[in-house]
């Protein structure tokens, strides 16, 4: 009986491991996504936790496209381009401009979406430009292009004190109770938050000419892999029809959203 009892139970332990490793094995098969959730609307959660938006409907479907499932991780935004670079997650979202300076570091899929900058105060506040903000404190998203514009732009329009933030969300709610007197940040993410709160006021375009993507490590052979699917889903107008979701219009000629483009490559 005793022989009996082990080799039962040495037959178990084996099995155990067999479903650890086939367990490991389908895990190193996903997409393990980095987002900075809370992000409206390209990653948010809604009333039911569930995390919807613009991108995580389109990393979904590039996942469905290659076969693989996608898990999300919740990182700040500042810690999106060190998570992808110790190769901690595959790629990463979160309106996440292509600069010229990432592009050193990272490497990016073809773009998506063009946007700019903008200043949201509190209507009441009877601000209406950057110029309005002299002496005054502004919030950005850390390590944002946000945050690059005010601290490149802080002496020139003369900003009191620039407040960082991991996220639209906590910036807003500091914006409310009068803490800060205006948050510089993407624009799409501004006037989508913004349509229901009367609250709030997006006051002013600030052009920067940006364009968001999904972010890989450096040289990584997804980044052509999902390339090839971005082209894919605007060829078969599975992006506009997202734009359409979200946006409430079609995407307009011309724009990333529209046009298959190459993918981003250091100028030097």
């Amino acid at each position: 009986m005793r022989r009996t009892f082990l080799k039962t139970a040495f037959a178990a332990v084996v099995a155990t491991a067999a479903c650890a490793l086939a367990g490991n094995a389908a895990q190193a098969a996903d997409l393990t996504v980095g987002a900075n959730i809370g992000n409206v609307p390209w990653e948010f959660q809604d009333a039911t936790g569930k995390n919807v938006g613009f991108e995580m409907d389109l990393v979904e479907e590039i996942g469905k496209r290659l076969g693989k499932s996608v898990e999300i991780v919740n990182i700040p935004f500042n810690g999106l381009f060190s998570a992808v670079q110790s190769n901690r997650i595959d790629m990463a979202v979160s309106s996440i401009t292509i600069t010229e300076k990432r592009l050193a570091s990272v490497s990016f899929a073809q773009p998506y979406y063009d946007s700019d900058q903008s200043l949201t105060v509190l209507a009441k506040s009877g601000l209406s430009k950057v110029e309005d903000l002299k002496g005054k404190a502004i919030g950005v998203d850390t390590g944002s292009t946000g945050d690059m514009w005010a601290t490149q732009n802080q002496a020139k329009y003369g900003f009191g004190d620039i407040r960082r933030f991991e996220g639209l969300q906590p910036a807003m709610l500091d914006l409310a109770a009068g803490r800060l007197d205006g948050y510089v940040s993407d624009i799409p993410a501004l006037l989508y938050y913004s349509k229901d709160k009367p609250q709030y006021k997006v006051a002013q375009r600030i052009p920067s000419g940006e364009r968001y993507s999904i972010m890989f490590a450096k040289n990584s052979p997804l980044a052509s892999q999902v390339n090839e699917q971005i082209t894919a889903l605007k060829k078969d107008g599975t992006i506009a029809t997202l734009h359409e979701k979200w946006f409430g219009t079609k995407p307009e000629a011309g724009t990333s959203t529209a046009d298959v483009l190459d993918m981003p490559k250091p100028k030097s």
